[in-house]
């Protein structure tokens, strides 16, 4: 069970989240993640920082009308030379980096994490900018405007200080992350709606928390990437395999049973059915140890 106050912030992400898609704001869920984290984190404090970044962002690329590209330019310097914002290379894996108060206080995060500070600022200095929830490495773009030919739209890396990428560079980016043999189509730079972007924030937290065994963190995340998508079932089984972890016997039968329940059997490839095959000798053992302790 999560501290008094952890409590309170996964409660309140539910809350947050269980409205329609448009109506999330990922700021708030952004930081009712780190609140989880930090219970005595005082939100209102980081989003006043981020309204003065804002109203600085847009003193300082002034008012260009069709000039996206300059306006762009004049953040990402603004970004990353005068603020000093820069992807976390040296610690990738620290989880502070998923924390948009840390990411706040200390300059440094993940692709996902300054990307969402990026296109918030942007959105406050009144560029429109929007997320692309690219495989491995999240960008943002600034559509180009319409009834202007030969514009293309421009897709910037906050991780690298705001960079342009060309599309040479975007298909290399994705042979990094998902192999030679990965495909660059459309849907590789499809727009990442509001839940994607906090799925992005907690996929990459679990990692690290799983990476360091930190267990009951990893569980907590689990919990928060269920309410935003109550039909995650691949977060079902990993929440009973946390408990199972934990030796909370009865949550994690309960949840891997619902999650065989969920998950048909008939069209598994061979290494679906060996998963399959483990989780019900782990519903087997559970089974024993929950009739132990009755």
């Amino acid at each position: 069970m999560p501290p008094e106050g952890s409590q309170h912030a996964l409660e309140l992400f539910g809350a947050a989240t269980r409205v329609p898609d448009q109506q999330i704001d990922p700021v708030e869920g952004a930081l009712l993640i780190a609140q989880a984290e930090y219970p005595d984190l005082d939100r209102a404090a980081y989003r006043q920082r981020l309204e003065e970044l804002g109203r600085e962002a847009r003193q300082f690329c002034g008012d260009r009308a069709g000039q996206a590209g300059e306006q762009l330019a004049r953040l990402s310097r603004l970004f990353s030379e005068c603020w000093g914002f820069r992807g976390n290379r040296e610690d990738y894996y620290d989880p502070r980096n998923s924390f948009l108060n840390d990411v706040l206080d200390r300059r440094t995060g993940i692709p996902i994490t300054l990307a969402l500070l990026y296109m918030e600022v942007a959105r406050r200095a009144g560029l429109y900018v929007e997320g692309i929830n690219f495989p491995g490495h999240f960008l943002v773009r600034c559509p180009a405007p319409r009834g202007l030919q030969d514009s293309d739209d421009l897709i910037i890396d906050a991780f690298h200080g705001g960079a342009l990428l060309s599309e040479d560079a975007c298909r290399e980016l994705l042979r990094r992350h998902a192999g030679e043999d990965a495909v660059f189509d459309p849907h590789v730079l499809g727009n990442a709606t509001k839940p994607q972007i906090l799925v992005r924030v907690l996929l990459n937290l679990k990692r690290v928390y799983v990476r360091m065994h930190s267990f009951p963190q990893a569980r907590d995340i689990t919990e928060l990437m269920l309410a935003v998508n109550p039909s995650a079932v691949t977060e079902l089984r990993d929440r009973g395999l946390l408990a199972y972890h934990l030796k909370d016997f009865s949550a994690a039968l309960r949840d891997l049973q619902a999650y065989l329940l969920l998950v048909p059997s008939g069209s598994m490839d061979e290494d679906e059915r060996e998963e399959h095959e483990q989780i019900w000798e782990h519903i087997k053992t559970l089974r024993r140890r929950v009739a132990s302790l009755n």
